[in-house]
C-alpha cells in the first residue's frame, strides 16, 4: 500500500508539464448556469443537486438529487443532447424501496448518485438513510427506464462510493469514504470479485492539516482514465468560523494499480464563488458526483452549487493531469 507520494518518488523527466495557468482557467463555468433548478422538476422539491452523470446513445444522463419538502431526498432524471440543456422527466426516478432490505435502510431517502458502465451496464451507487446511518446502495440499468437495486454493499456509516469503469486483475475496484473520526474523513479502496461482496480494503489518500481539505475528504465522480494515470475528481472541506467551504481538486492513480496515489493538486481547482454557489440550502458548497470526459480531451464537469441548483463547466483534461503533476502536493 502507498498513501500519497513523496516528491522524491516523481520522475519530472517524465512529467509533461505547461506553463501553469491560473486555477481560475483550469475549470471554465457556463455561462448558463445553474442548467437546472427546483422550478426546472415537474413534481415538487425544494433542490437539485448532487447528480451522476454518464453519455448513453449519444444523450447525456443526469440523475440527479431533490429534497422533497418533507427534506427527505429522492432521485430525479434529466436528460440532454449538448450537456447544457436538460429536460426532466415527468415523474423520479428513484424513490425510497418499499422491499426488504432495501426499506428498512432507505426510510429517510436516497442521496447522491455516481454512475459508471462496465460490463455492458450501468452501476449506480447512491447513499442509503435510515435510523441506522448511511450505507451504499448499488443499482443496475441497461436504458434509465428500468433500474434494478442489486444490494447494500457497505456498512454503516460510508458515503461517496464511486466504482473504477474497469476490472484490476478480474476484481471490481472502488473508492470511498467511511465516515469516521480515526482516519479522519479520507478516501480508502476496495475490490470485489460479484460487486456484492467487497475487501482488500486500504487507506489511500487522507486530508492534509490546514489546507484547503482539512476537514475530510471524498471521491467525486467516476474516475477518468487517462494516459498518465486516472484522474480522480474529489471534494474537500475545510471549517470556518462561517462554516464549512466544500471545493474540489484532483488526484492522479496508477494505471495498472489505483490503490497507489502518484501525485494530488496542491491547490483546488473549483471553489464557491458564484451566489448559486455561496446561498442555498448549504452555503458554499461546490461538490460534484459527475463528470463526463469528451473524445476531443475535454471534460464536462458537473456541481451542485449550495446544495440547491445544479451546475456545469467544461475543462482539458490533460490540464488537470498537469495541475497535479506541476502544483503537486507533498507527502504527508
Amino acid at each position: 500500500m502507498k498513501i500519497f507520494t513523496a516528491l522524491s518518488d516523481v520522475n519530472y523527466d517524465e512529467m509533461h508539464l505547461l506553463t501553469f495557468k491560473s486555477l481560475e482557467m483550469l475549470i471554465k463555468r457556463y455561462s448558463g448556469n445553474p442548467i437546472l433548478q427546483k422550478d426546472d422538476v415537474p413534481y415538487p422539491v425544494a433542490t437539485v443537486h448532487n447528480a451522476g452523470m454518464i453519455k448513453h446513445e449519444n444523450k447525456y444522463i443526469m440523475i440527479f438529487r431533490s429534497h422533497k419538502f418533507n427534506g427527505r431526498s429522492i432521485l430525479g432524471k434529466a436528460v440532454s443532447y449538448d450537456g447544457f440543456n436538460f429536460v426532466v422527466d415527468k415523474h423520479p426516478f428513484m424513490i425510497q424501496s418499499k422491499e426488504q432490505p432495501f426499506k428498512k435502510y432507505e426510510a429517510y431517502g436516497i442521496e447522491d448518485p455516481r454512475i459508471v458502465k462496465i460490463d455492458g451496464e450501468y452501476l449506480i451507487t447512491y447513499s442509503a438513510y435510515s435510523q441506522y446511518g448511511v450505507r451504499i446502495g448499488l443499482a443496475k440499468t441497461k436504458d434509465f427506464d428500468h433500474i434494478q437495486r442489486v444490494a447494500l454493499i457497505t456498512e454503516a456509516d460510508y458515503r461517496n462510493v464511486v466504482i473504477f469503469p474497469e476490472k484490476f486483475n478480474n476484481l471490481y475496484a472502488r473508492l470511498d469514504r467511511p465516515h469516521s473520526e480515526i482516519s479522519p474523513w479520507s478516501i480508502w479502496i476496495s475490490y470485489s470479485p460479484d460487486l456484492i461482496h467487497w475487501g482488500q480494503s486500504q487507506l489511500i489518500m487522507r486530508p492534509m492539516q490546514y489546507h484547503w481539505d482539512e476537514m475530510k475528504i471524498g471521491p467525486g465522480a467516476s474516475p477518468i482514465k487517462t494516459s498518465r494515470g486516472w484522474l480522480n475528481i474529489y471534494h474537500g472541506v475545510f471549517p470556518t468560523m462561517d462554516g464549512c467551504v466544500y471545493r474540489l481538486g484532483v488526484a492522479l492513480h496508477k494505471l495498472e494499480d489505483p490503490s497507489v496515489v502518484i501525485a494530488v493538486g496542491d491547490e483546488w481547482i473549483l471553489q464557491p464563488e458564484e451566489e448559486y454557489e455561496i446561498t442555498g440550502y448549504v452555503h458554499n458548497v461546490v461538490f460534484t458526483c459527475g463528470a463526463i470526459p469528451e473524445p476531443d480531451g475535454t471534460l464536462k464537469l458537473y456541481w451542485g452549487g449550495a446544495d440547491k441548483v445544479m451546475c456545469v463547466g467544461t475543462a482539458v483534461i490533460d490540464e488537470l493531469v498537469d495541475h497535479c503533476l506541476s502544483n503537486l502536493r507533498q507527502a504527508l
